[in-house]
């Protein structure tokens, strides 16, 4: 099985699956995503709602920190910060794209930015991840 539908199947059955999140590249350098926009992920306006970009973004930069884990190790988010630049209505598709700022031992930095399929910019997000070793 590859790396892809591993992670698919480890979040079978989690929240980010019942946002409709489907990987498309995951590497230790850089993890892409897509969503569908459907009307239960927006608020009034039929727009995507906020804490759907959130943690739609915050799926992806977890992704790219667990494909950077040392053996046994876990992770947390402990900071997140996100732009809102535009919206993304009902019935279209986001995509995401997460690069490293900083992947250390203790901690790793993200940025995410989430675009329209036609790669119009709604938000960008940065995180930091928490490394916890196994005891």
């Amino acid at each position: 099985m590859d790396v892809i539908a591993t992670l698919h199947e480890r979040m079978k059955g989690l929240f980010p699956d019942l946002l409709g999140l489907r990987l498309l590249e995951a590497s230790q350098a850089r993890v892409t995503a897509s969503m569908v926009v459907r009307p239960d992920l927006c608020t009034v306006g039929d727009f995507l709602h906020g804490g759907a970009i959130m943690a739609f973004a915050d799926t992806i930069g977890a992704v790219a920190t667990v494909l950077n884990l040392p053996p046994g190790a876990r992770t947390t988010t402990i900071e997140s910060k996100t732009n809102f630049i535009s919206s993304a209505p009902a019935g279209t598709e986001v995509r995401g794209e997460c690069e490293a700022f900083h992947g250390g031992r203790r901690t790793m930095v993200w940025q995410t930015k989430i675009t329209s399929a036609e790669g119009k910019l709604i938000a960008v997000v940065s995180q930091t991840q928490l490394v916890i070793e196994s005891q």
